[in-house]
C-alpha cells in the first residue's frame, strides 16, 4: 500500500525523522491558513506541493514556491483539480486532490537515501547516493558504482558501523557524520516497525547551516501487514488506485490492470505469471493480473469475471484453472453465472485440469454458452490470441 508525501512524513517524525514543518490543505483557504502559520513561524516562503502518489511531480508542475499568503492561495486553486502528468502516471495523469504546504529551506546539498527488501539476498537493503534529486533508477543506470548499499542482518537492524560509513561515503563533513548516522538509523527503525516494503527520502538534503532533513519521503508498506498497523490502513487513499483494483481488493481478489486485450482468470500467482508469459509468447497482451487464489468460492470467481469484464479493453477473456483446493466444478458454476449475469458477447477460452475437472466441464457443456476449449497451455494461448483478433476458425462448445 502507498501513502502521500506528507502521510509518510508525519510517520518519520515521530521516529525524530527530521522534515521540513508544513501541513496539508484540501482547498484554498486551508492553503492560505497553512502558508500563513509559516511564515509567522520565520518561513521566507513556501512551497506547495501536488500529493499523488507518483514522482516527477516538479517537472509536471505540481511543486511551485509561493512568497506570501496570497501567493500561496492563487497556486493552489490553480494545482488543486488539476490533471498532473508525471513520467509515472502515464499520459492518462492523476487529479490532484490534496496539497502539502510546507517551509522551504536553504539547500546545500541534494543526496538519496533508500531501503528496500532485497529478495535475492532475502534482507533489506540500505541504500545510498551522492547523486539526490534524481530517479535512482537513472542513477542506476548511467552510474552504478554512485549507490552505496549496506545489507542489513534480520534481527539486528541498520548498526551504527554502517550508518557511519554509509555517511563517509556520502562525503558529509565531520559535524554531520554523528547525525546524519542517527537520521538513517532512525528512518530504518520507522521501516522495519510499519513493515515496510520501501522507503525513500530523495532527496535527503543537507542544509547552509548543517542541519539534515527528508525535504521528499516516500514509503510503502506489505498490505499482508496491515492488520497490524490498523492506523496506516486508514492512510489509503482509493482515489489514486485504479477503480478495478479497488473493487477487487473487496473481494480480496489479486488484480492488477494492464494494457492488453486478453483478459486473464488464473488461479495461483505463479501460472498466472506463466500463463501471462505464454500470452506474449503466442503474440498477444495480457489485459490484467487475475489470481483468484486457491481457495476462492463461486461468489468470487463471479466478482472476478463482473471486474475483468468492466475492462472495455478486453477482446477475448482466458480461464487457466488447475483445480487444487478451488475445485473445476465450483469455477465453472461461476463462469457460468458471470456470464448469464454479464451477458457476456465475447470469446472466452477454458483451459481446465485438476479436482473435478469432469463435472465443472459437463456444467459448462450444460450451459447453453459458447465456449473455446483448449487442451493446454500453448493450446488456450494461441486460440486466446486469435479469438482476440477477431480470427473465428476455433473449435466450439454449443
Amino acid at each position: 500500500m502507498k501513502i502521500h508525501e506528507y502521510q509518510a512524513k508525519g510517520i518519520l517524525k515521530k521516529y525524530n525523522v527530521a522534515v521540513p514543518r508544513g501541513e496539508m490543505a484540501l482547498n484554498r483557504e486551508e492553503a492560505e491558513a497553512a502558508a500563513g502559520r509559516l511564515f509567522n513561524e520565520g518561513a521566507e516562503a513556501v512551497v506547495v506541493k501536488a500529493q499523488i502518489h507518483a514522482g516527477g511531480r516538479g517537472k509536471g508542475g505540481g511543486v511551485k514556491i509561493a512568497k506570501s499568503m496570497n501567493e500561496a492561495g492563487e497556486i493552489a486553486a490553480r494545482m488543486l483539480g488539476m490533471k498532473l502528468v508525471t513520467h509515472q502516471t502515464g499520459p492518462e495523469g492523476r487529479i490532484v486532490r490534496r496539497l502539502l504546504i510546507e517551509e522551504t529551506l536553504p539547500i546545500e546539498r541534494e543526496l538519496y537515501l533508500g531501503i528496500v527488501i532485497d529478495r535475492a539476498e532475502a534482507r533489506p537493503v540500505f541504500m545510498a547516493s551522492a547523486s539526490g534529486g534524481m530517479d535512482i533508477e537513472q542513477v542506476a543506470a548511467e552510474n552504478p558504482d554512485a549507490i552505496i548499499k549496506e545489507y542489513i542482518e534480520p534481527g539486528m537492524g541498520l548498526e551504527a558501523f554502517q550508518a557511519r560509513k554509509l555517511a563517509f561515503r556520502l562525503g558529509l563533513s565531520a559535524k554531520q557524520i554523528a547525525p546524519a548516522s542517527q537520521f538513517m538509523m532512525a528512518l530504518y527503525k520507522a521501516f522495519a516497525q510499519n513493515d515496510g516494503s520501501l522507503v525513500e527520502i530523495n532527496p535527503f538534503i543537507t542544509c547552509t547551516d548543517g542541519r539534515l532533513f527528508a525535504l521528499d519521503a516516500k514509503m510503502t508498506f506489505d498490505d499482508n501487514a496491515l492488520f497490524r498497523h490498523p492506523e496506516i490502513r486508514e492512510m489509503r487513499d482509493i482515489t489514486e488506485e485504479d477503480p478495478l483494483e479497488v473493487e477487487a481488493s473487496k473481494y480480496s481478489l489479486n488484480y492488477i490492470k494492464l494494457d492488453g486485450n486478453v483478459g486473464c482468470m488464473v488461479n495461483g500467482a505463479g501460472l498466472a505469471m506463466a500463463t501471462m508469459d505464454i500470452i506474449k509468447y503466442a503474440g498477444g497482451m495480457p489485459a490484467n493480473f487475475l489470481d483468484v487464489g486457491g481457495g476462492a468460492n463461486s461468489e468470487q470467481v463471479t466478482h472476478a469475471f463482473e471486474i475483468l469484464l468492466s475492462d472495455k479493453n478486453v477482446r477475448a477473456v482466458l480461464i487457466n484453472i488447475f483445480g487444487g483446493i478451488l475445485r473445476v466444478d465450483t469455477l465453472a458454476r461461476g463462469v457460468v453465472e458471470a456470464a448469464h449475469k454479464t451477458r457476456i458477447q465475447l470469446p472466452i477460452v477454458l483451459r481446465l485440469e485438476g479436482t473435478n475437472v469432469e463435472q465443472g466441464r459437463e456444467i459448462l457443456k450444460e450451459s447453453g454458452l459458447n465456449f473455446i476449449v483448449a487442451e493446454t497451455m500453448k493450446d488456450a494461448a494461441e486460440k486466446v490470441v486469435a479469438a482476440a483478433r477477431g480470427v473465428h476458425d476455433v473449435k466450439e462448445w454449443r
